[in-house]
């Protein structure tokens, strides 16, 4: 049994608690808090029809399987680490600091196309596309890529696009839309924001 002490918090959800492994620095335990386990089945089960897919896991944190914790069962995943070694931050923790952090938007920018390639090239599906579930991962002082951390999945009652590659496609273009829809709304005050967005090709 994995013991997770308190001190090992990194972050607390609606549903779930991560904490750092106690022996591998590079993973994360995550332990459900509130309501049932039917929506970490269904994570875990689109995580392993990606892994038979052999998708590539650049903007995607792993998935490394379950083991029994001091706080209940627990989930291993890879934990997303900057440049110098410092836990990455999440999209939302940026955008809500605004000009404080340094963030470069015309990287951000290219960030964004770029993960949303990613999506659309390995039919990745997302409950939600939302700030709070991905990080930006710093691969220099400057310089980063998005990485998606949590809530992907399909809760459709029959997963069509788990299987049909334009209806998972045209399900992502879907989510992209209201995942900029959702920036511009959640982030009015953030200008630089604001006009990245402006300069961005409409999603299609």
């Amino acid at each position: 049994m994995l013991t997770l002490e308190s001190s090992q918090l990194i972050g607390r959800g609606l549903r779930r608690e991560c904490y750092f492994h106690p022996t591998d620095e590079n993973k994360c335990v995550k332990v459900i808090v509130a309501g049932d386990h039917r929506e970490t089945v269904r994570e875990q089960s689109y995580y392993r029809l990606l892994a038979n897919r052999g998708i590539s896991w650049k903007m995607l944190a792993r998935f490394y399987g379950n083991i029994e914790t001091n706080r209940g069962p627990g989930a291993v995943f890879e934990l997303i680490r900057d440049y110098n070694g410092e836990v990455s931050k999440t999209l939302k923790y940026y955008l809500s600091a605004g000009s404080e952090t340094g963030l470069d938007y015309q990287k951000l920018s290219g960030a964004l196309v770029l993960l949303k390639r990613y999506l659309l090239d390995w039919k990745i599906v997302t409950m939600a596309i939302k700030p709070g579930n991905m990080v930006f991962k710093k691969t220099a002082a400057s310089e980063g890529t998005l990485v998606i951390i949590d809530n992907i999945g399909n809760s459709d009652f029959i997963p069509v696009c788990n299987y049909v590659a334009f209806m998972a496609i045209r399900k992502i273009r879907r989510k992209w839309r209201r995942f900029e829809q959702s920036l511009a709304r959640d982030f009015s005050r953030n200008r630089e924001l604001q006009q990245m967005l402006r300069n961005l090709k409409p999603s299609n």
